[in-house]
């Protein structure tokens, strides 16, 4: 269950990560709400999974998830570049994470 719950806090952190973009330097109530709002939750969660995670692997993770979550809508929604060396960065940031999973007992 403390793997789920980190996996949510890093679905957040990509969550508030895309919403500063349409915050507008928090000007916009309804995305300023919803971002704050996925902010607290993302960092609850993180809370949550550190009660049994050691926190370096924890804090990575949620980090990573956020990290390749972010760029893929960056590629996908907003038409970022996606160069083979964007490319080859994200897959060796995901390998990292799973190498952090498969090393945590």
């Amino acid at each position: 269950m403390t793997w789920i719950i980190l996996i949510l806090a890093g679905l957040l952190e990509v969550v508030w990560a895309v919403g500063l973009k349409y915050t507008e330097g928090f000007t916009k109530l309804i995305p300023s709400a919803l971002t704050l709002t996925a902010m607290a939750g993302s960092v609850g969660m993180l809370g949550l999974a550190l009660r049994t995670l050691p926190l370096g692997t924890a804090y990575a993770i949620w980090t990573g998830i956020g990290t390749v979550g972010t760029v893929v809508y960056g590629i996908v929604m907003l038409d970022e570049p996606s160069s083979i060396v964007r490319l080859t960065c994200i897959a060796m940031i995901v390998g990292g994470i799973i190498g952090l999973k498969i090393s945590t007992v």
